[in-house]
C-alpha cells in the first residue's frame, strides 16, 4: 500500500522542537511484520539517538523488544544516512545538517500476550513499548501516529485521541502517554456503552462462548463500584481490549485502558466466568493504583533498565484483594463464593514453601530476576508479592475494621492514598505508604511490617478472622507425603516440582526427572495419589525415575500427610459481635454461611 503521512501541525510546538509523527503499517499481515515509519520535522542537531524500550510498565521484566527489530534504515531527502548501533537498544542517527529524517524499520510480532505485539490475517495488536523508539531529550514532546491498515475493513481502536479530520491519526501528549495507549487494530467486535456519563469501549477479538450483553452488564458494575470507591472517575473515555485465544489468561493495565487475554471458552462455566471477572476488576483497579497512585521508584519511568521498588505488594497485592472483593460488592457472585475464592487463595498461599524464604518486600523488589522467571525451585525459594501481598492486604483491612468497629476499612487507605498522591500524581514512599495505613488505622503498625512485609513469619490467619467469626481449616492428605509434583507431557510423566526437605528431594529425586515406577510397577501423574494411599508414614518404597536419561532408582521413606487444602470456614457458636463484624465487611449474615 502506498505510503501517505498526513502533515500535522500544532500551535503549541516551539520552533526548535521537531514534529514527532509515527505511521504503522502492515501491508503483509500473515508475515508478522509491523512496518513502521517515524519522521521527524524541524530536527536540529548533528545527531539523533533512537532507544527501544527494554520493558513495558506494570509488566516487571526486562523483555529487550529491541530483538523483534529488523531492516533498520534512516534517510533525508530519499538519500541514505549513515547510523551505528551503540548498545542492545540503542541506534545513533549521523544527521548532519537535515531537519527533516526519516527512520524506517520493521517489528517481527507474533507473539500474543498483553505486554508484546501481535499481527497476523486477523488482527495487528501492539503495546508502545515493543513498537516505539524513544528520542532522549524529547521525552515530553507530542506524538502522532498514523495506521494503515491492510484492508478497508479493519478499524483501529486506542485510547488516544483522534485528530480531526486526519484518517486513522492519533495524538499522544508525551512518550509516556504513547506507551501507556496499546492499539487493537482488525476486524474485532466493538461494542460502545456509557458508565457514570461517561464512554466505554469495549473491543473483542477472537472467537468464544461468551455473552456480550452479560459482560457489558458486569463492567458496567464493576466501574460503578470502583469510581463510588474512589469518588468518580479520572478519565474521560475508558477502552477494555479483549483477546480470546486457546488457555491464555492476563492483563495490563492503563491509565485510560486495560488488555485482557482470556481462554475462549472460559465464559459458561460459573467458576471461570467469576475468574474472568475478577481480572477485569482487578485491571480496572489498577487505573487508581499503580497507574495513578504509585511508588516514587516509578514515578519517572527509566525505559532502558530495572526500576525497582519494594512497593510492588501494594500496587499489586492490594489490588488482588479487591479483585476479589469488588464482584461481590457489585453482586456479581455472593458471600459463599468470595469465601470459596478465598480459601482457593489461601490454599496456593499455605502449600507455597518459598514464603518462608522470601520476604514480601524482597519479592517486590526482585520481581525483575524471579517472579517472571519461575525455574524448579521457584516454588522453593520465591513468594509471589502478588499472593502474599494479597494476604497481608486481607489482614490489615481486617486490623482496622476490628479497631473501629467497621467504621474504617482499607477502603480509607486507598482514598487516602488517592488524595494525598494519586490526584497529582506524586510517588509515595514505602515509608509515607507505611504512615498512611497506621494513620487510618490509628496504630502503630512498625511490628507488622517487620514480621509480614519485611521478614517471613507465618501470617496468623485466625487471629484476625476470629473476630469476623472466621477461621481456615486445613484438609490433610489421605496418602503419605512424597512431596512431588508430576506432570504427563507426550506420554512422559515428568516431575515438574521437588518440595525442599521432602522425602522425594533428601532421597536425590530431582525436577526434570521422568517418573517410571513405584517398587517396579508402572505409575501416572493421574494414578500417583492413589499409588501411595496403599503405603503408610515411614514405609519405604522403591522409586524409579529416567535421570537424564539414566535409570535410576530411588530408596524413599515417606512421611506423614501434608496439608493440601485450606478452607475458609465459620467458627462454632459465633458471638454477637463476630456476626454483627462479619456483616459489617462483607455484607451478608454470618449464620447463612454454616
Amino acid at each position: 500500500m502506498k505510503e501517505t503521512i498526513a502533515p500535522c501541525t500544532d500551535t503549541r510546538l516551539q520552533e526548535k522542537v521537531p514534529l514527532i509523527h509515527y505511521q504503522v503499517a502492515m501491508s503483509q499481515p500473515e508475515t508478522h511484520l509491523f512496518e513502521v515509519t517515524l519522521r521527524l520535522g524541524g530536527y536540529n542537531a548533528s545527531t539523533l539517538d533512537l532507544k527501544m524500550p527494554v520493558w513495558t510498565p506494570g509488566s516487571y521484566l526486562v523483555r529487550e523488544y529491541a530483538k523483534h527489530l529488523q531492516d533498520f534504515a534512516a534517510f533525508a531527502n530519499k538519500k541514505p544516512l549513515t547510523w551505528r548501533k551503540i548498545s542492545k537498544n540503542h541506534w545513533q542517527v549521523e544527521t548532519g545538517d537535515v531537519s527533516e529524517v526519516t527512520v524506517k524499520y520493521r517489528i517481527f510480532a507474533n507473539e500474543l500476550t498483553v505486554r508484546t505485539n501481535h499481527l497476523d490475517a486477523t488482527h495487528g495488536y501492539f503495546n508502545g513499548a515493543a513498537l516505539f523508539f524513544r528520542l532522549p531529550g524529547f521525552d515530553r514532546q507530542p506524538i502522532y501516529v498514523t495506521i494503515v491498515p491492510p484492508r478497508p475493513e479493519w478499524q483501529v481502536t486506542t485510547a488516544l485521541p483522534a485528530v480531526p479530520e486526519q484518517a486513522n491519526t492519533f495524538f499522544a501528549s508525551d512518550f509516556d502517554t504513547l506507551v501507556d495507549s496499546p492499539f487493537e487494530i482488525g476486524s474485532h467486535q466493538l461494542y460502545h456503552f456509557d458508565v457514570l456519563g461517561k464512554p466505554h469501549e469495549l473491543a473483542i477479538w477472537g472467537r468464544g462462548n461468551f455473552r456480550v450483553q452479560q459482560i457489558i452488564a458486569d463492567i458496567k458494575k464493576i466501574v460503578e463500584v470502583e469510581a463510588r470507591m474512589f469518588g468518580g472517575l479520572p478519565y474521560e473515555r475508558y477502552v477494555f481490549v479483549l483477546h480470546l485465544f486457546a488457555q491464555a489468561y492476563g492483563g495490563l493495565e492503563h491509565k485510560n485502558s486495560c488488555s485482557l487475554i482470556y481462554q475462549r471458552f472460559g465464559f459458561r462455566d460459573r467458576d471461570k466466568y467469576d475468574r474472568f471477572i475478577q481480572l477485569v476488576a482487578h485491571e480496572f483497579f489498577h487505573l487508581w493504583n499503580v497507574k495513578r497512585i504509585r511508588p516514587q521508584e516509578l514515578e519517572v519511568f527509566d525505559y532502558d533498565q530495572e526500576n525497582y521498588t519494594s512497593c510492588l505488594w501494594f500496587c499489586e497485592g492490594t489490588t488482588s484483594y479487591y479483585d476479589l472483593l469488588i464482584p461481590l460488592r457489585a453482586g456479581i457472585y455472593d458471600v459463599k463464593s468470595f469465601l470459596n475464592n478465598w480459601g482457593k487463595e489461601v490454599t496456593r498461599y499455605l502449600t507455597t514453601p518459598g514464603r518462608k524464604v522470601q520476604a514480601l518486600s524482597e519479592s517486590s523488589f526482585d520481581a525483575w530476576i524471579k517472579l517472571y522467571r519461575q525455574d524448579a525451585n521457584s516454588g522453593n525459594s520465591q513468594m509471589s508479592y502478588y499472593l502474599k501481598g494479597e494476604m497481608v492486604s486481607l489482614l490489615l483491612d481486617l486490623l482496622i475494621r476490628s479497631h473501629h468497629d467497621n467504621q474504617r476499612s482499607l477502603d480509607d487507605v486507598m482514598l487516602k492514598m488517592w488524595q494525598k498522591f494519586g490526584r497529582d500524581e506524586i510517588g509515595y514512599t514505602p515509608q509515607q505508604l507505611q504512615q498512611v495505613i497506621e494513620s487510618v488505622a490509628e496504630i502503630d503498625l512498625s511490628d507488622f511490617f517487620k514480621r509480614y512485609i519485611d521478614n517471613t513469619d507465618e501470617l496468623p490467619f485466625n487471629q484476625y478472622l476470629e473476630p469476623f467469626g472466621l477461621q481456615i481449616v486445613a484438609e490433610t492428605e489421605q496418602e503419605p507425603y512424597l512431596g512431588i509434583r508430576v506432570s504427563s507431557e507426550h506420554g512422559r510423566e515428568v516431575i515438574k516440582f521437588v518440595e525442599a526437605g521432602s522425602p522425594a528431594q533428601l532421597a536425590g529425586i530431582d525436577a526434570g526427572d521422568e517418573l517410571l515406577a513405584i517398587d517396579g510397577v508402572k505409575v501416572s501423574a493421574s494414578h500417583l495419589s492413589d499409588r501411595l494411599k496403599d503405603y503408610q508414614p515411614n514405609d519405604t518404597i522403591s522409586v524409579a525415575v529416567f535421570h537424564h536419561e539414566e535409570l535410576r532408582i530411588y530408596p524413599v521413606t515417606l512421611a506423614f500427610p501434608r496439608a493440601s487444602k485450606y478452607l475458609v470456614q465459620t467458627v462454632d457458636n459465633p458471638s454477637d459481635l463476630q456476626k454483627q463484624n462479619f456483616s459489617g465487611w462483607l455484607g451478608a449474615s454470618l449464620t447463612s454461611m454454616r
